[in-house]
């Protein structure tokens, strides 16, 4: 039977100021900004889409920007860690690159056969760049990072929670995910052994909790095939007594949502329509594209975000 739920979609984190996001994903890590929005919820704020040349599934990391937001605390109940795959050849160039713009950085450290280091943004967010020769996935090919070693979308997740056990039921019984390893308290689940699609349920009892902020993730979400599959996960996550939300059109996809037992937010998502609904592949990003609800009022919505520019030259 086909699976109701195949992978990573997307992460979204909450950021401080917008042109310091754009300079160190577009810039230091070389992501292409495939899409400049703005929050659906909160038309004032941008919503940054970061990912590989098209956004696939699996590759898109979001960022809600909020000028001179109070950073947020790791914890339990977050995810707290990011993690993005590379090949296993360029763990020196990108070490190189670190250092070259002064970003602090832990390891390498090797966990489950991979190889990674540690680092945050200028948020906070938790990052790793995990090496491996298990992706198959391109990067992106002509950006200002040489091809071979461009990020090539989400390697995985780390979420930390209380008890792995009632998220792990979940992912498991209602999400199509399997177990795909442990060691000591970190237990690994994935809806698609490969690359892009790990969850790791850490448990962390005595951490404090979470709280929300700049540097912190807001959700992760999941990908499912289309709206008919999307309806079968939301009867299924019902079924749980999680109380999804109703379907919700974002444009790009559409979504449901719902905070599962260790209290991360989570979301179902469309793998489709995509990026290129309004957009040119070769114009990805480039242009503020607006819903349809909000096009009346540009304007006002020009005036309020905080001008930004997408200059890489120097990040070559």
């Amino acid at each position: 039977m086909d699976k109701l739920v195949t992978g990573i979609h997307h992460i979204t984190a909450l950021a401080g100021n917008a042109q310091p996001n754009i300079d160190f994903y577009g810039g230091i890590l070389g992501l292409r900004l495939v899409k400049k929005t703005v929050n659906f919820d909160a038309p004032e704020v941008y919503h940054f889409y970061y990912g590989n040349e098209i956004g696939q599934p699996g590759t898109i990391l979001t960022f809600f920007p909020y000028q001179g937001l109070t950073g947020g605390r790791h914890g339990k109940g977050m995810l707290n860690t990011t993690s993005l795959s590379l090949p296993s050849s360029s763990l020196g160039y990108w070490e190189e690159r670190l250092k070259k713009y002064d970003i602090n950085y832990k390891g390498p450290s090797d966990r489950f056969e991979e190889t990674y280091i540690y680092l945050e943004d200028h948020d906070g967010l938790g990052l790793e760049l995990v090496f491996t020769d298990r992706d198959d996935r391109p990067g992106f090919t002509y950006g200002h990072i040489p091809a071979e070693h461009s990020i090539k979308g989400f390697y995985g997740a780390e979420l930390w929670v209380e008890g792995y056990e009632r998220s792990a039921a979940l992912l498991t019984e209602q999400m199509d995910h399997v177990k795909i390893g442990e060691k000591g308290n970190r237990f690994r689940y994935a809806a698609t052994d490969k690359p892009g699609n790990y969850i790791d349920l850490v448990c962390s009892p005595d951490a404090l909790k979470g709280l929300g902020g700049a540097g912190t993730v807001h959700h992760i979400a999941f990908s499912t095939p289309d709206a008919q599959s999307q309806l079968d996960v939301r009867v299924k996550i019902s079924q749980r007594m999680l109380n999804p939300t109703p379907v919700l059109d974002r444009n790009y996809f559409t979504s449901i949502y719902f905070r599962e037992p260790g209290g991360v937010l989570f979301e179902v998502a469309t793998a489709g329509p995509g990026f290129m609904i309004d957009e040119k592949k070769e114009e990805l990003g480039t242009a503020l594209k607006l819903p349809e609800q909000y096009e009346p009022y540009r304007g006002d919505i020009e005036k309020a975000v905080v001008p930004i520019t997408l200059n890489f030259d120097k990040y070559k």
